[in-house]
């Protein structure tokens, strides 16, 4: 009777919903009642509100619609893009809740763990990684359930040039050959997805939530590899125009950008080499101002 039962929460099991409810004590329900809630999870995010990110040349824009529960809500209090430290920015589709206990995560990342060992921010790759790390292990963990929310997670990676990278010698120049081994790839703009499962993508350009499919398509039609941030935030509110109800505007509308760092919210003068933050979010107004442009 033993091998009747089984405890495995990662046991594959072919043969989905149909068995679920109708084997609850045989040796494949737990991963059967799993794999139902990762659907669940999924299922959230593709109802919940779109939102996009759109890597540029010199930069990374996140844009969704702030859409409240009821029109006596106060816009202002709703927000759906946080910062997650001075370089790195998130934007969510599905439930909130969940999105706020990830973020929560990553902020404790970012400012205690990794800091206090490297005295640096952790690099975004590294970031999207622990928090796919714990999505993930939510998909096989007993007495919780998956995460209802994917986000898209936007930073810029100072980094330095390969070590042994060397100029190209000119003509008649003697050429020696470099010892030096290792180094630290370039840095730059980067843009992830980080799905319910687990998973996680880097992206050119990508849209998550109940519009994702029709948005990914106007995107394919507007992205080129050498747009500028500007004409990223034009393509971004273009996209969500063609994808949401309503009107536009400053207090319907929220961006963030990663950018060149914005030295006027450092907030201190005269420290070497101390640079602003390279990720914020636009104000109502600035909102206003590109709308008025398209």
């Amino acid at each position: 009777m033993a091998d009747r039962y089984s405890f495995s929460l990662t046991t594959f099991s072919p043969s989905a919903d149909r068995y679920a409810y109708s084997c609850l004590y045989t040796n494949h329900a737990d991963a059967i009642l799993t794999r139902i809630r990762t659907e669940y999870a999924l299922n959230a995010v593709n109802q919940g509100i779109t939102a996009l990110g759109i890597k540029a040349t010199n930069g990374i824009v996140l844009a969704t619609e702030k859409k409240s529960s009821s029109p006596l809500a106060d816009q202002s209090s709703v927000d759906k893009i946080s910062i997650i430290n001075p370089n790195i920015g998130a934007v969510y589709s599905g439930m909130g809740p969940d999105y706020r206990v990830l973020v929560d995560r990553a902020r404790k990342v970012s400012h205690t763990g990794y800091k206090r060992i490297y005295n640096e921010y952790p690099p975004t790759r590294i970031l999207v990684q622990d928090v796919a790390r714990v999505m993930q292990e939510a998909t096989q963990s007993a007495g919780v359930r998956p995460y209802g929310v994917s986000m898209l997670i936007a930073g810029w990676d100072e980094g330095i040039e390969p070590e042994g990278k060397e100029e190209k010698p000119t003509e008649g120049e003697k050429t020696s050959s470099s010892k030096k081994t290792g180094g630290i790839l370039k840095g730059g703009p980067m843009l992830y997805q980080v799905d319910p499962t687990g998973s996680f993508f880097p992206w050119k350009a990508t849209a998550i939530g109940k519009s994702a499919t029709k948005a990914k398509t106007f995107l394919e039609k507007r992205y080129s590899e050498e747009l500028e941030l500007e004409d990223a935030i034009h393509i971004a509110l273009l996209t969500l125009k063609d994808n949401i109800e309503g009107e536009m505007n400053g207090d319907s509308i929220e961006i963030g950008i990663v950018g060149p760092p914005a030295d006027h919210l450092l907030g201190i003068e005269g420290v070497e080499g101390a640079t602003g933050p390279r990720f914020r979010k636009l104000t109502p107004q600035e909102i206003e101002d590109y709308l008025t442009s398209l």
